[in-house]
């Protein structure tokens, strides 16, 4: 299992990629894996064997290519004396090298199938067999070598779930006008709700596009709280009456929304990307127009109220818990380094191409 260079194993705070590699490997390792790690910082998973490319993970430099160039190499150095049956990919620069080994390459999808990054995967071609997070993903670009659909997933047992519910509504996520937080305030002041903010501010066009849009707005029932570590984010979405997740764009995976169904908090959320995957409409939340303003986000807040915490908590753990997760990727592992016997990659209801069956 190769993780990307940027945080320890799991991330204290931001970090959902790896976040998601950490699960996977407890999860993996609890079914009788053996699994060799590669990563940075320190090693917080049940990984039998650990490499660090990086001691201390050069979090600063967060998307210079040198620090994935270098652990890329390393990983090379790692996994040759290994003795692995399948190597599982999950960093920008590392499926490159998947043409000079024995065993297949897996790699996880975790960003965008459009622009230069869909491109970059579509030239990989045969060499790598890439798995989807979403099947509105895989949709996406069809031109990609995929060859299965896993959601990502939580410890779900590990978030609270909470039936009685404070006075706020919630959004998380990182400062951008993709997440749109100021349709998410204006949508609680429509609602006549209180929203309370959660989210990464680091970046210089995050910076930018909260000093721009969010911080006039603050005040007056609107409060940002900083970036929630792994507790906080837990006591606050276990608390909130909905998570407000107004995605501007074909986000493949929202990780917020399965965490908020884990503590019992539905989801208010636009159309896009995965959302109809995650969200149960009426049941676990509501799905509004695409392109809903902050008046139809308000009708949706206050109809999710009246939604059932416990059905939100049974579908995480029924559909998004790490079990769940680990035994979609076993398929495909197993497919990979068994060709003679192929497997369904894509549960019941799947046609042949992997898609939800209509």
């Amino acid at each position: 299992m190769v993780a990307p260079p940027w945080f320890s194993l799991p991330p204290a705070g931001y970090g959902g990629t790896e976040a998601v590699v950490a699960g996977l490997v407890d999860a993996l390792v609890a079914r009788g894996h053996e699994v060799v790690l590669v990563g940075a910082g320190r090693n917080g998973t049940k990984a039998q064997e650990f490499h660090a490319a990086y001691d201390t993970p050069p979090t600063s430099r967060l998307g210079e290519p040198v620090p994935e160039a270098i652990a890329a190499a390393f990983a090379r150095r790692a996994l040759e004396e290994a003795g692995v049956d399948v190597v599982h990919d999950n960093t920008l620069c590392g499926p490159l090298l998947a043409g000079g080994r024995a065993a297949p390459t897996v790699v996880t999808m975790h960003g965008p199938v459009s622009g230069e990054n869909g491109r970059y995967h579509e030239l990989l071609e045969r060499s790598v067999s890439v798995v989807a997070i979403s099947d509105a993903q895989r949709r996406a670009n069809p031109r990609i070598n995929w060859c299965g659909t896993v959601h990502n997933a939580i410890d779900v047992a590990s978030f609270p779930m909470r039936e009685r519910k404070d006075d706020f509504l919630l959004w998380i996520g990182r400062f951008s006008p993709d997440k749109a937080p100021h349709l998410a305030i204006d949508a609680a002041r429509a609602a006549g709700r209180r929203v309370v903010l959660a989210g990464k501010l680091n970046e210089s066009a995050e910076h930018a596009y909260f000093d721009a849009e969010i911080r006039p707005r603050l005040g007056r029932g609107a409060e940002y709280v900083g970036e929630a570590d792994a507790s906080l984010k837990r006591e606050l979405f276990a608390a909130a009456r909905a998570l407000i997740f107004p995605i501007q764009w074909e986000e493949p995976f929202g990780m917020v929304m399965v965490e908020a169904l884990a503590c019992g908090t539905p989801v208010v959320a636009t159309r896009r990307g995965s959302v109809p995957e995650v969200v149960d409409h009426d049941r676990t939340g509501i799905i509004v127009d695409r392109d809903a303003d902050a008046r139809g986000l308000a009708d949706a807040i206050v109809a999710a109220e009246g939604l059932d915490p416990h059905e939100c908590r049974r579908q995480a753990e029924q559909r998004f818990d790490l079990a769940v997760m680990a035994e979609g990727y076993e398929r495909v592992y197993r497919a990979l380094v068994e060709p003679i016997e192929p497997l369904d990659l894509y549960g019941e209801g799947r046609d042949a191409a992997g898609l939800v069956a209509a």
